[in-house]
């Protein structure tokens, strides 16, 4: 049973830092493309970083580029989200999603609030 579960979400104040987490089981996780994506209310949902199955290519949205570093450990099938300078508009359910082909998996979502 394919499962993403993510972790380390809660409430910063701007400028604060925070570390998204995604633990993967049920597929070979180091075949996959992780992304994060994130959905704040009233919003589509939107892409925020990728990184491929070998760690070796990392790719951003603007908005989060030069702030935020996603980053992977295969032998632990975890991908991190390490989220900086974090400002009011990156207040979002964050979402992990695995991706290969024909597979696309997601996690549950996790709440982001950056908050004074």
């Amino acid at each position: 049973q394919v499962q993403l579960v993510e972790s380390g979400g809660g409430s910063v104040q701007p400028g604060g830092s925070l570390r998204l987490s995604c633990a993967a089981s049920g597929f070979t996780f180091s075949s996959h493309v992780m992304n994060w994506y994130r959905q704040a209310p009233g919003k589509e949902r939107q892409w925020v970083a990728r990184i491929a199955g070998t760690g070796g290519s990392t790719n951003y949205g603007d908005s989060v580029k030069g702030r935020f570093t996603i980053s992977r450990d295969n032998a632990k099938n975890t991908v991190y989200l390490q989220m900086n300078s974090l400002k009011p508009e990156d207040s979002a359910v964050y979402y992990c999603n695995a991706a290969r082909q024909w597979d696309d998996y997601w996690g549950q979502g996790i709440q982001v609030t950056v908050s004074s």
